[in-house]
């Protein structure tokens, strides 16, 4: 074999090598460069409150959110991939989940009542803030201070791309205490699929906090009543246990369709 050829063949195999595949990729864990923020990408005030929380840097590291929210008809637990949005809810009566593609259903004995592609993932966007208002898609807008009780809390109003999400529509009011950017209040519109934007906010109250591997999340998060556009008395508060986050992914299958599921599509406005 000549100088030439040998050249020639050691090139062909370092290039095999370096375009193999890599096994299980998206279980790598991010590396430092790859959660570099850039923070120029968000508003000052709002930095400041991802840092308060134990910053985005951190919280992108993460790969697995879990909690569970009990309820009378019995606990649900929530299973979150952070990269992919993959999402399973289970309980004793039934499982519903996004798999990547599709909205997923398993529900033999009827009982589930809602409607599945709205609510997989709601009570993870409620749960995860601030930091989900850092994602692809965003835009943010000025908006009033919000007053209770006569304190005020500064504000910063978000938004969404056209194409982004089931309800590009909607938008958010994330309010945090001046003394130390601590989130405290989060307002939002719910269009789903109307087309149409609305000025009805409904108000959360975000005061209950523990710190989970380095990020601050809440415990508890309180809806209130709205009275004649103010923020009125307490109504209803939704608590998370068992809270876990890892740097770890899970079995792709967990968030896969089982066996007698079905697939299910958006409640159409009216219906």
């Amino acid at each position: 074999m000549n100088t030439r050829t040998l050249i020639l063949l050691l090139s062909l195999a370092f290039i095999g090598c370096k375009e193999a595949p890599k096994e299980a990729e998206n279980t790598q864990k991010p590396t430092e460069k790859e959660v570099k923020i850039e923070e120029a990408l968000y508003p000052a005030e709002l930095q400041q409150v991802f840092d308060t929380h134990g910053g985005l840097a951190v919280w992108k590291q993460q790969r697995i959110l879990s909690y569970d929210i009990p309820k009378k008809l019995g606990d649900e637990s929530h299973t979150i991939d952070l990269y992919t949005r993959k999402d399973i809810v289970e309980t004793d009566a039934f499982k519903l989940g996004y798999d990547g593609s599709d909205v997923w259903l398993l529900d033999p004995n009827g009982k589930y009542k809602g409607d599945p592609v709205f609510y997989h993932n709601l009570m993870f966007y409620f749960y995860a803030m601030p930091f989900v208002l850092a994602d692809d898609g965003i835009r943010y807008f000025e908006t009033e201070p919000l007053i209770y009780k006569g304190k005020e809390y500064p504000g910063i109003g978000i938004g969404y791309q056209n194409d982004v999400g089931t309800s590009p529509e909607d938008e958010y009011f994330i309010h945090y205490d001046p003394s130390n950017h601590q989130m405290a209040w989060l307002g939002y519109t719910v269009t789903y699929r109307t087309g149409e934007k609305s000025d009805d906010i409904h108000w959360i109250r975000y005061d209950n906090w523990t710190n989970i591997e380095g990020v601050v999340l809440p415990k508890s998060i309180s809806w209130y009543t709205v009275e004649e556009g103010r923020v009125g008395e307490l109504r209803n508060t939704v608590t998370f246990e068992n809270i876990e986050l890892s740097k770890d992914a899970v079995k792709e299958a967990i968030f896969m369709k089982p066996e007698g599921a079905e697939v299910r599509l958006p409640v159409q406005p009216g219906n």
